[in-house]
């Protein structure tokens, strides 16, 4: 059949019971992605399988544990640049219109990671059939990306799901598992791999109908009248979560279904039309560039060799009970230590909650709650490869445990410390192998925050950051190697921002007033809520530490707030009085205006200490700072970090801006040093 088609990606072969199976094994690559010649490949053998009509045709990938991961992000960023999108979209619409239109029956066979692209091509066959295992994952997370499903995937996952499940997918971005997948009617079996090839030459045999429910659902939400109830419910409730000024992506596609998605062609015709011009915007251009960083991130560890097996953490307060409950989660053997088992067994009431959301099921939890073990001896310190230092910020009471840790650690193991201010040439000073001390700094809640900062000094051995490197990225959190000098990266670069918001605070300016203006610029949460949740008193203890080096002075009427008893959320008021774990905003006095500089008074001393560390190496490189920017505070994805905001505002626009506002608030405003080099 397919006599003189040589493709580079694609095997194919015919079996004895006449179907074809064609199996995607991208040349060169780890993962399965669809560039332009996979498509073009593609394509061809459709056009051919087309005109011979076999009894049936099953698609499969040839990479272990992994279908497709969508579309190649390179490419597309190429087609971005040279506005060639709107060509590349209608490539991938004809291949997967002439998949679609097939007269045999078509089966996607999904093991492993199906995103984007590859679940749009599992949507352009008849059926699907997936693997239950744990890695099998099917999502479209365009919006992640700034754009949406412009390969067929808005114009068909909602006539095969229904529009409420549809958007609840691409809307988050959100993968589902193979049993969720199956439950809302994505996939139409879900068996062991083993049994992947056989159940989908079963599917082609014996054709499954599907439920009438889902066929009831799928049609009524899909028609014109229920349409345009529906999009704009979901209209106000993405709008609760995304500004459409920052993130039109979700906007669009709710658009573009509730006026076409009545009809697949129609609506295939205006995905095409509409992810063409959303992917000239800044903020796709600038979350593809995130994208990318993140990915840098998880490239900088070898998960596989860092030779750490054993973990014992000291310290089981929220957070070293929480580092430690994580690691436990991600397959390594843990003990945790404290003075008592009183003390570590609110860790392990936590990892309990943490387990149970997390793996659901009592055969995954078990295990690894097994992992997890209170050890108020100390005794694991001998056994672990890794020893977690996570108590008090106090540089005396730190040196004194490592004294006692030092001694009975045993050759070639790594002693950390999770201090979040304190600088590690300090702390290493009394240690008999400094070399092997690093810093593993981890951000609250642990199971929630991304990045993890790698501290160095002056004396650590490139082996141990390696090392700590792939430990990191084996407990499945981004790894980015920083100074050890005063908040590192991170906290030196969020902590202005969040004195800042104080002080405007402590001047009378209303809280909900300050988070609004932040928000507006992009951040996830509003400083005065973010300060309350961190607690006031960590503020102030960090602040302490850092104001000095950052010629900055802590606000009037902290330890005003501390000393009654005001620390935040955890004692039920700080700057906001909270119920039911949730911040009680006070109402903003009727015609009150927020001052025009408050954006630019919060935001811009984040920026100017980010240039400053990139003046000072903190981080090897503008990307690395904007990445750990993004992913230690939330700093407004779609501006693509501080630095890159910087340049794409222009750094003569940013300083004159700056010098505006120390003219009027104070010299702590100035530009420091380092915008030359931008």
């Amino acid at each position: 059949m397919f006599q003189g088609l040589k493709p580079r990606h694609w095997r194919t072969s015919t079996e004895p019971d006449g179907i074809i199976v064609l199996t995607l094994d991208r040349a060169g690559e780890s993962a399965n992605s669809l560039g332009r010649e996979v498509l073009d490949e593609l394509g061809l053998l459709v056009e051919r399988i087309a005109i011979e009509t076999p009894k049936g045709l099953v698609i499969v990938s040839g990479k272990p544990g992994s279908f497709v991961v969508g579309a190649d992000l390179r490419e597309f960023e190429g087609y971005a640049k040279s506005g060639q999108v709107a060509a590349a979209i209608d490539r991938g619409h004809r291949v997967f219109t002439r998949l679609a239109g097939l007269r045999c029956p078509t089966v996607c066979a999904i093991h492993g990671v199906s995103m984007g692209g590859g679940t749009e091509l599992a949507l352009a066959c008849r059926y699907r059939v997936a693997s239950d295992d744990p890695k099998t994952r099917i999502g479209l997370p365009e919006v992640l990306i700034g754009i949406h499903p412009g390969w067929g995937g808005l114009a068909r996952l909602p006539h095969l799901v229904g529009a409420p499940k549809a958007f609840e997918m691409m809307l988050t971005g959100r993968a589902l598992n193979a049993k969720a997948a199956r439950a809302i009617g994505l996939v139409d079996a879900v068996v062991p791999e083993a049994e992947l090839l056989a159940h989908a030459k079963q599917l082609i045999a014996r054709p499954p109908a599907r439920p009438l429910g889902q066929h009831l659902i799928a049609w009524v939400t899909n028609w014109w009248p229920v349409r345009q109830v529906l999009a704009s419910m979901i209209r106000k409730q993405t709008a609760a979560r995304a500004d459409p000024r920052h993130y039109p992506a979700p906007f669009a596609m709710i658009e573009v279904w509730r006026r076409h998605g009545g009809s697949v062609p129609a609506a295939l015709e205006a995905e095409a039309r509409s992810v063409a011009k959303l992917a000239e915007t800044p903020t796709a251009r600038n979350l593809v560039r995130v994208f990318f960083l993140q990915d840098a991130l998880k490239s900088s560890g070898n998960k596989d060799g860092h030779a750490i097996r054993k973990v014992h953490v000291v310290g089981a307060g929220v957070m070293g009970g929480d580092i430690a409950a994580w690691c436990a989660l991600q397959g390594f053997e843990v003990t945790l230590q404290d003075r008592e088992l009183k003390y570590i067994e609110p860790a392990l009431t936590r990892a309990d909650a943490l387990y149970a959301k997390k793996l659901k099921t009592p055969e995954r939890i078990t295990p690894a709650r097994a992992r997890l073990k209170a050890d108020v001896e100390g005794a694991g310190v001998a056994d672990a490869d890794l020893v977690i230092e996570a108590i008090f910020e106090n540089i005396e009471a730190k040196q004194a445990l490592y004294a006692a840790l030092e001694p009975r650690m045993k050759p070639g193991a790594i002693l950390a410390t999770n201090t979040s201010s304190i600088p590690l040439a300090t702390l290493r000073e009394k240690l008999a192998r400094p070399e092997s001390f690093v810093g593993i700094h981890y951000f609250n809640p642990v199971a929630l925050m991304p990045l993890v900062e790698i501290v160095r000094h002056d004396a650590v051995s490139r082996e141990t950051l390696e090392r700590t490197q792939g430990f990191v990225r084996g407990i499945d959190k981004l790894p980015i190697v920083v100074a050890g000098t005063p908040g590192f990266l991170v906290n030196r670069i969020l902590m202005p921002y969040l004195l800042e918001a104080i002080r405007a605070h402590a001047e009378g300016i209303p809280g909900p007033v300050i988070d609004r203006a932040a928000k507006s610029f992009g951040m996830p949460m509003g400083p005065i809520e973010l300060v309350d949740t961190v607690g006031l008193d960590v503020a102030a203890s960090v602040g302490k530490i850092l104001a000095p080096f950052l010629g900055l002075e802590l606000p009037a009427g902290i330890e005003a707030r501390l000393e009654s008893g005001k620390r935040g959320k955890k004692d039920g008021e700080g700057l906001y009085r909270w119920v039911d774990g949730k911040p009680v905003k006070p109402e903003v006095p009727k015609g009150y205006r927020a001052p025009e500089d408050l954006a630019d008074r919060l935001v811009l001393p984040m920026v100017n200490e980010a240039v400053a560390c990139l003046a000072d190496g903190v981080a090897e490189s503008a990307d690395l700072i904007d990445a750990g920017v993004i992913f230690g505070t939330g700093f407004a994805p779609f501006r693509g970090g501080p630095l890159h905001y910087v340049r794409e505002t222009g750094p003569e626009a940013v300083q004159a801006r700056m010098r505006k506002l120390a003219e009027v608030h104070g010299f702590r405003f100035q530009p420091k040093q380092g915008w030359d080099r931008l």
